[in-house]
């Protein structure tokens, strides 16, 4: 699940990755963007989200939301059956590995910074590093409207990133899933001295290990169906951007009315 489309550049790094596994995948564009959002309200909607996805019985639920990964999954996580991944670990792991000079920047939106999911973890494992953080909130609302690629979209990074209060970063993390899709952009103007870190790839690398570890790996070599996507939003505007940056024809894309949801269990003690 994610907010919006962003999560696409996962399910691009599973079909890569894991060709024989099967995915439903759903954007929330009707509430888009989480990241300016109250944690209270991100977590309701992220129980909606993984409700709907159970349905389906799936064997595993990822947020591909970096937002949702630090403000709900914690809560959700100790209710569920299933595993639940988010995709803020292993991109802080990569981080630290990849650091030169101690010096690590994360962009993401409001909600992530806010969170200081980044910080904290990073500090637990890598004292010593140096972390910088902020927020683009610019970001999401350009690659929702399909104007990633866009002039628009090269005169947001620039302004953007030109606020980043740490010029010696060698290592930027891409803190939120829409932002891969601007990646061009962002290596463009952060230069070829600084490795970008794709939080979203970096989950799925550590997810094929985890389907060998719960013994739950699609062994079947046969050709699996393409994503089931959905959104709670246009499905004519997201199946564009799907169709663009997966590569796919003739996608089917389903829509769901936020109204038509799965309420969010009332305890919030578990789902069933």
């Amino acid at each position: 699940m994610d907010s919006g489309v962003g999560g696409l550049t996962v399910i691009k790094e599973f079909v890569r990755q894991l060709p024989n596994e099967n995915y439903i995948f759903i954007g929330d564009q009707a509430r888009m963007p989480y990241g300016p959002r109250p944690a209270k309200q991100i977590q309701d909607f992220s129980w909606q989200l993984t409700k709907f996805l159970l349905q389906f019985d799936v064997k595993m639920v990822v947020f591909a939301c970096n937002t949702a990964t630090a403000e709900a999954l914690p809560v959700i996580k100790p209710a569920l059956n299933v595993p639940l991944v988010g995709v803020i670990p292993p991109g802080v792991r990569a981080a630290i590995r990849s650091t030169r000079n101690g010096h690590i920047g994360v962009i993401g939106t409001a909600g992530t910074v806010r969170s200081h999911a980044y910080d904290r973890a990073i500090h637990a494992q890598a004292p010593q590093v140096h972390v910088t953080t902020m927020a683009c909130p610019k970001f999401v609302p350009v690659v929702e409207s399909n104007q990633y690629r866009s002039p628009v979209a090269k005169k947001i990074v620039a302004e953007t990133l030109g606020q980043l209060p740490d010029k010696d970063i060698d290592t930027l993390v891409l803190g939120c899933t829409h932002y891969p899709l601007l990646r061009p952009l962002i290596q463009n103007f952060m230069g070829p001295n600084v490795t970008l870190i794709d939080s979203g790839a970096e989950t799925v690398s550590e997810i094929s290990a985890l389907l060998d570890y719960f013994d739950i790996r699609n062994l079947d070599h046969t050709v699996s169906a393409a994503p089931k996507l959905f959104t709670t939003g246009s499905p004519d505007m997201f199946k564009d951007i799907a169709e663009d940056w997966l590569g796919m024809t003739a996608l089917p894309v389903a829509h769901v009315a936020v109204e038509d949801l799965p309420a969010v269990p009332a305890a919030k003690e578990g789902i069933e």
